[in-house]
């Protein structure tokens, strides 16, 4: 698909009409008047005495960027085997942010999760190279709506390239896998990437991720990348994303129901690498790096037991009282690297770690946890822009016994079946080195969703606008 834009109307072959509730319907959807309502993804397909097509798509009252997208994504990919090559779109009064949401949910649209099914579905003609977007504007739009849609297909690609890796089973996506992806990516869009090999991470200590992989034949991996800009005048960011390509839950075994969602636990590695690709295309002015520690979490004779103490990179000790609660263990030695060897100005952590999290704020928005207020706000406000949000718990030293070992310096569970998530966030503050500006972002409930695209739960890249949103706010800052 190739985008063109016009300042004035293209009778392209199918015209979608975005529409406001409240809004006149165009003329062509007269027939449409008593039925058609504008709600949220409502729909309506018209067809013109010459044959032509035209597409109502309600808007709602007042649709935020997550609404925008979503909304043009169903309706794209309901309708794509119904579009003909040439479609039509006015984006005239919608502003940059708008317009770059709707961009990624008309590119969402032709997302394909039949990764591995041996006959595949043809491809839509819209999404084959001969499709192309007619875009109508105002002269005074263009160069905002080329930028927005032009930031639209970076921000896809990455996202696009990590649903594909969030979606595939485990035996084809291990820690290698990721780190081929990363080393892929750095090198054709001019970032750096280092890999810490199993041997590596032995002679350095990493013994916190060791632990967790040392039941799988897949050996655990660290991921650095590092986007550097030569230019650059804003501060550096660290992020810090959990990578665990399966989670059995170890020796302290899974329930097996819904096990098989457990290929999506790299939710937070997903996020770290595509914010990280994105920065560097977009030429950010900070410095953006992302760790991944990457492991699969799986039993055999080796694996970790419960009441094992282990050294982490720090040289903090952690006593194992769950196996399952292993991500937080992996992030401990990210963290480490993080705060020994970069020294970032702010440092943010984002995993799927707990159930909790999703108890206590459902499928709507991620769990905020930070002692910094400014920090809360940017990160809540980048949340609400992008409609990607955040809500902050209570992150208070009350909290602190709930990881307190008898036997080592930390132990990695409470052993209760409440504040899971608050007591998660305690464990990863103690392997921050005090860090003034330090975040995580539990995002259990939001990596891994019902959308159109399945029957069952699949990935949703969550994160990357988010973060993206946020470095653009404080790059413009000097250090």
């Amino acid at each position: 698909m190739t985008i063109q834009f016009h300042t004035s109307p293209y009778p392209a072959e199918t015209t979608i009409w975005p529409v406001l509730k409240g809004q006149p319907l165009p003329d062509v959807a007269a027939p449409a008047q008593a039925d058609f309502k504008a709600d949220l993804a409502e729909t309506c397909l018209l067809y013109g005495p010459d044959g032509r097509k035209h597409l109502l798509l309600g808007l709602g009252e007042k649709p935020g960027q997550q609404d925008l997208l979503k909304a043009f994504r169903k309706a794209f990919y309901t309708y794509k085997a119904k579009l003909n090559s040439q479609v039509s779109l006015s984006l005239s009064g919608f502003d940059a942010t708008q317009a770059e949401a709707i961009m990624l949910g008309i590119y969402g649209g032709g997302y394909n999760l039949k990764l591995y099914q041996t006959t595949q579905p043809e491809t839509a003609l819209f999404y084959t190279d001969t499709g192309v977007l007619h875009l109508q504007h105002t002269e005074s739009e263009q160069f905002t709506l080329q930028q927005a849609t032009l930031q639209a297909r970076i921000i896809w690609d990455a996202q696009r390239d990590m649903l594909d890796l969030m979606n595939a089973p485990s035996n084809y996506k291990t820690p290698q896998t990721l780190a081929d992806w990363a080393v892929a990516s750095g090198r054709q869009h001019d970032y750096g990437v280092t890999i810490l090999d199993h041997d590596e991470l032995a002679r350095q200590g990493y013994n916190a991720l060791l632990s967790v992989g040392q039941g799988s034949e897949n050996p655990p991996l660290l991921i650095i990348c590092d986007y550097n800009p030569a230019d650059r005048t804003g501060p550096t960011v660290g992020l810090v994303g959990k990578g665990v390509t399966f989670d059995t839950g170890g020796v302290s075994i899974k329930p097996s129901a819904n096990m098989h969602l457990m290929k999506s636990d790299m939710g937070g590695a997903a996020a770290v690498l595509g914010t990280v690709e994105v920065a560097a295309r977009l030429k950010l002015p900070l410095r953006v790096v992302g760790i991944v520690p990457a492991t699969e979490n799986v039993v055999d004779g080796m694996a970790t037991k419960p009441g094992d103490v282990i050294t982490s990179y720090l040289g903090k000790t952690i006593e194992i009282i769950d196996t399952d609660a292993e991500g937080r263990v992996i992030l401990a030695d990210g963290l480490g690297h993080m705060v020994r060897h970069i020294q970032p100005d702010v440092m943010i952590d984002l995993a799927t770690l707990t159930g909790n999290v999703i108890a206590a704020l459902g499928y709507q928005a991620g769990g905020l946890f930070t002692a910094n207020d400014d920090l809360a706000a940017q990160l809540l406000a980048a949340g609400t822009q992008t409609g990607e949000r955040l809500w902050q718990l209570p992150l208070w030293d009350a909290y602190k016994d709930d990881i307190t070992s008898d036997v080592a310096d930390v132990k990695n569970y409470s052993g209760k079946p409440i504040n899971g998530a608050i007591a998660a966030a305690k464990f990863l503050e103690a392997f921050t080195d005090n860090h003034p500006a330090w975040a995580h972002l539990d995002i259990a409930g939001m990596a891994f969703a019902d959308t159109e695209f399945g029957q069952q739960k699949n990935a949703t890249a969550f994160g990357i606008r988010l973060l993206i949103d946020y470095l653009k706010l404080v790059g413009a800052r000097e250090i």
